[in-house]
Order: C-alpha cells, then structure tokens, then sequence
C-alpha cells in the first residue's frame, strides 16, 4: 500500500536520503536542502510517496517567473525521486500526477521540467523550445527535447513566451545538464 501525502519538516532526512539514493551522489539532496530555504522558490510543493512505513520517492515544484514579466503562475518540477528498489512501479508517475492536480487547484498556469524527453511526454508535458519557453540557462541542441512545459490552465501556450527564471537557488549552470 503507497501513501503519498505533502512532506513535513519531520520528512526531511527521509527526503534527503531518497534523493542520496535515487541520484548516487549529493547533488539531489542539496537541491532540495536549498529549495527549502530560498525565498524565491516559494511556494513550493514536496510530496513524499510511503510504501508501509518507508519513504520510497520525493517530487519537488518551486516557483518560476517568464521574462518578459507576465502575469503568469509558473512551476518547475524537480527533482524527482524514487528508491532503486521501488522504480518502475509507478511511483514518480503517482507523484507527478498529484503534484500536478495540487498546482492546479492552486492556480499555476505552467509547469516546466528539465528531465527525460521519453519519460515526461506520458504525463503530459512538451518540449518546450519549440512552443518559444528558454531555460534559465541554455541547453545544448542534443538534448533540446529534454526541456518541456505543461499547460495547466488553456490559452497559454502559443500567446505567452519568453525566458523561464528559475528560483535563485537553481539558477546555475550545472543544474541545467540533463
């Protein structure tokens, strides 16, 4: 039986070590450490997936702004986290399908993602260089398809466009490697 349910400040060491364990390496845990304390990423959506008492995957929304300013509500997915032992069983797909329907019954219009260009697209999302969204930072042409948007709220693809501004705390280049 899976819960998933909004993380408490409680779930933190649980979070981090999903992340540690998901990612092999530190990078998503100090994502996520930094989100958590920067102002610009407010407000956030984290989420926590338990298999019986066991934290088993993390997604994490923080808040973007378009340049040139428009009156948009924007959110960036990441990161997103499940166990080894617990993937392929549809447990980022769960989280990203409730973080997406708390979005938007809170009002966000888009929600951007930098991840796999064959995983997002079932979920909805599109790349989102060909609909006129720019990362925060560029991304080589190779892996274009990588950076994809999902509309939440109809009519704004295709009449809003611009650069995509990242909460302070992603805004460096090595976060924006897929």
């Amino acid at each position: 039986m899976m819960i998933i349910r909004k993380a408490l400040d409680s779930d933190l060491d649980n979070i981090l070590s999903v992340e540690r364990a998901a990612f092999g390496s530190e990078e998503g845990p100090e994502i996520v450490q930094k989100l958590l304390g920067d102002d610009s990423a407010q407000p956030i959506v984290s989420l926590v997936a338990f298999q019986e008492d066991r934290a088993v995957g993390h997604i994490f929304f923080s808040r973007a702004t378009l340049e040139p300013n428009v009156p948009l509500s924007l959110s960036i997915l990441g990161p997103l986290a499940v166990i080894p032992d617990a993937q392929k069983q549809g447990i980022g797909g769960k989280l990203i399908q409730n973080g997406l329907d708390i979005l938007s019954k809170s009002g966000v219009d888009l929600v951007f993602v930098l991840g796999h260009p064959t995983y997002y697209p079932r979920f909805g999302f599109k790349p989102a260089g060909n609909l006129r969204f720019e990362p925060s930072y560029p991304i080589p042409e190779q892996n274009a398809d990588a950076w994809m948007v999902q509309e939440l709220r109809p009519g704004i693809i295709g009449n809003f466009r611009g650069k995509v501004i990242c909460a302070d705390s992603l805004n460096e280049p090595k976060y924006w490697r897929e």
